[in-house]
């Protein structure tokens, strides 16, 4: 059985991050959703919230599940029995980022491999940073998340 992980803070989860998960999940026999929290980041939504938005935005693809884990994503691949690692490009400033990240876990886990998606044209502007901050500025961001975190974010802000 094929596993891949695709780790993340989604803080919100976005389109983006579903257009990159429904494609990856008709690759893998199984794909776990892997929420972290990011220590460089200031949390907009708690991990519980994060997890729920998701579990709910993917309720309609079974071989997917949303976990949350502390540690490194090395070690949660390895006692998960999860060979690959599941990460969506905007942009060449994300492959570099990214790539890197790639190499180090190759140097020190040569068994684990990292499987690249573009993300789609009209979704590759989309980050959660920056739907925190259309947020945060009264804008509307209905186009730019599912309907779960919509929910979620009204719930969590009154």
């Amino acid at each position: 059985m094929s596993s891949a992980i695709f780790p993340g803070s989604f803080d919100p989860v976005s389109n983006g991050h579903l257009d990159i998960i429904r494609r990856a999940a008709k690759h893998f026999d199984r794909l776990v959703v892997g929420v972290f929290n990011n220590i460089r980041k200031h949390p907009f939504l708690p991990v519980e919230v994060r997890i729920k938005t998701l579990k709910e935005a993917v309720a309609d693809m079974d071989n997917v599940e949303v976990v949350s884990f502390d540690g490194l994503l090395a070690d949660y691949m390895l006692k998960n029995n999860i060979s690959v690692i599941v990460r969506g490009l905007r942009s060449v400033t994300d492959y570099e980022y990214e790539q890197s990240q790639a190499q180090i876990i190759k140097n020190s886990h040569p068994e684990l491999d990292t499987f690249f998606l573009l993300t789609r044209p009209e979704v590759s502007f989309v980050s959660s940073s920056v739907i925190r901050e259309i947020y945060r500025f009264g804008g509307n961001i209905s186009a730019l998340v599912p309907e779960s975190v919509l929910v979620a974010i009204e719930q969590f802000d009154n």
